[in-house]
């Protein structure tokens, strides 16, 4: 009885288990689909300001002035939160790779999400670590919390900012966002200059800070999407194995059950013959 008693209570708590990764995969699912929307909106506005500063330097060559970065900044976005697969260890491995293969002084290295972070000290990276974003509501905090750290690095002197992230297709993906605009090609070689309100190299300036704040959005965006999008593959692959536990734990139960039924059929037919033969005495 008592073995059969721990099956049963191993079996209660595997739904117990059961119900809450069920419900972290409901909760990842809905945040995927808020997500979807918002990456949407934001590569529209993406794509009509990459679009009109090409304009601004096909029209005005030679505006965006050159400069030569004086401090170099990694920037890698993990997750906050855990049960998203080898979302993080992906990161971890590409940056060995990066700085294995960089030349020179190696870069400052900065790192948002808890569990990133968390993976960083273990590895003893010296690395800025900053609190991410565990649902799309949290993204404007964390992106605040981040330019202000970018904002104290730029006092230092021209900043080259590398950005290291997943984007919304799940793919690790290495991207220069300072200085600005270095790898956008100008929109044709004979295109009238676009009329402007302001001077060509005041625009730009402007501008770039807005670009610079929009493409921040989009890499938040898809790096928070690819991370649910993984918790729930990763949920529904626990799900199941919790489910194959669960059935094998039913089938042991079962035939613990019949092995107490058979041996209280022999208890009961013992007992019977035990008291025929005292009736014949």
């Amino acid at each position: 009885m008592s073995r059969r008693r721990e099956l049963e209570h191993h079996r209660h708590s595997l739904g117990e288990i059961r119900e809450i990764m069920s419900s972290m995969k409901t909760l990842a699912y809905m945040e995927t689909r808020k997500l979807a929307r918002l990456i949407e909106a934001q590569q529209a506005v993406i794509t009509s300001m990459a679009g009109a500063t090409a304009r601004v330097l096909a029209g005005y060559p030679g505006v965006l002035p050159k400069v030569e970065p004086t401090t170099s900044v990694m920037l890698l976005v993990g997750s906050e939160r855990g049960f998203c697969g080898d979302f993080n260890h992906a990161l971890l491995t590409r940056l060995k790779l990066l700085l294995a293969e960089h030349n020179g002084e190696p870069p400052r290295l900065m790192a948002m999400g808890h569990k990133l972070n968390m993976l960083l000290e273990q590895e003893r990276y010296d690395c800025l670590c900053l609190d991410g974003a565990s649902t799309a509501d949290e993204i404007p905090a964390s992106l605040a919390r981040l330019v202000t750290e970018l904002t104290g690095l730029e006092q230092e002197g021209v900043l080259a900012l590398h950005a290291l992230y997943h984007n919304a297709d799940g793919e690790l993906v290495q991207t220069q966002l300072l200085p600005p605009f270095t790898d956008m090609t100008p929109a044709g070689s004979n295109v009238l200059p676009p009329v402007i309100n302001l001077p060509a190299a005041a625009l730009l300036a402007n501008l770039s800070e807005h670009y610079l704040f929009a493409l921040l959005h989009g890499m938040l965006y898809g790096s928070l999407y690819a991370e649910n999008h993984q918790r729930v593959t990763h949920m529904e692959g626990a799900v199941t194995h919790l489910d194959e536990e669960a059935e094998r734990l039913n089938q042991r139960f079962n035939a613990l059950r019949q092995e107490e039924i058979t041996e209280e059929i022999e208890v009961i037919l013992l007992n019977a013959t035990n008291l025929e033969g005292g009736s014949h005495l």
